[in-house]
């Protein structure tokens, strides 16, 4: 079974530029580490973060570093209200229970064109009270989060995340080389011109 929480580096980022109440709702009663998680939003029922210690770029099967490709693990909590209807719909769609009366919220792997400004779930898990993956769902289509409204929530979380991307590159880029990584001789001449 994964675990997402504290004994593995998950969720974390910078408070941006979105217009939410200066700190995290009362979505969920959950303790998420301020040094791994950050909160960026908060809508009446969960609360929203991603990882700056695990944000990384994608790498290409030659070990290259994809500078237009962003992969982000990401965590919303929830509150009562949110995991009651979350446990309604299973039951109304037959689906299994088992775990569900410890659900505290919901794990994504998000995978970012930054280029398409589209963006894909690559896995979705639903989350217990110890972090540990419940179900395990794979099966998602791109978003355009360009086009989404202003007032999306969705919308608002991508773009934020863009932004900080955007502004934290060579964080990212350390992040990304752990792996052992590198990046192409044009990317390196490219982003050293920018510095410029």
């Amino acid at each position: 079974m994964r675990r997402w929480g504290l004994g593995v580096s998950i969720l974390a980022a910078a408070l941006l530029f979105v217009q939410a109440p200066a700190m995290p709702a009362e979505a969920a009663d959950v303790q998420v580490p301020e040094d791994i998680f950050q909160w960026v939003q908060s809508t009446a029922r969960q609360n929203y973060y991603f990882n700056k210690q695990q944000i990384k770029y994608a790498v290409d099967a030659d070990g290259y570093i994809d500078l237009h490709t962003l992969i982000v693990p990401t965590l919303c909590t929830y509150d009562d209200v949110q995991v009651q209807d979350v446990v309604a719909k299973r039951r109304w769609k037959k689906l299994s229970m088992k775990g569900y009366d410890r659900l505290i919220g919901e794990a994504n792997y998000l995978k970012f064109n930054l280029k398409a400004h589209t963006v894909q779930i690559l896995e979705h898990d639903d989350l217990d009270n110890t972090f540990s993956t419940i179900t395990k769902d794979t099966d998602y289509q791109p978003v355009q989060y360009d086009v989404l409204s202003e007032k999306d929530v969705d919308g608002k979380f991508y773009r934020a995340i863009e932004r900080y991307a955007n502004t934290h590159r060579d964080e990212i880029l350390a992040n990304t080389m752990t792996t052992g990584a590198k990046l192409r001789p044009a990317d390196q001449k490219a982003l050293a011109k920018a510095k410029k």
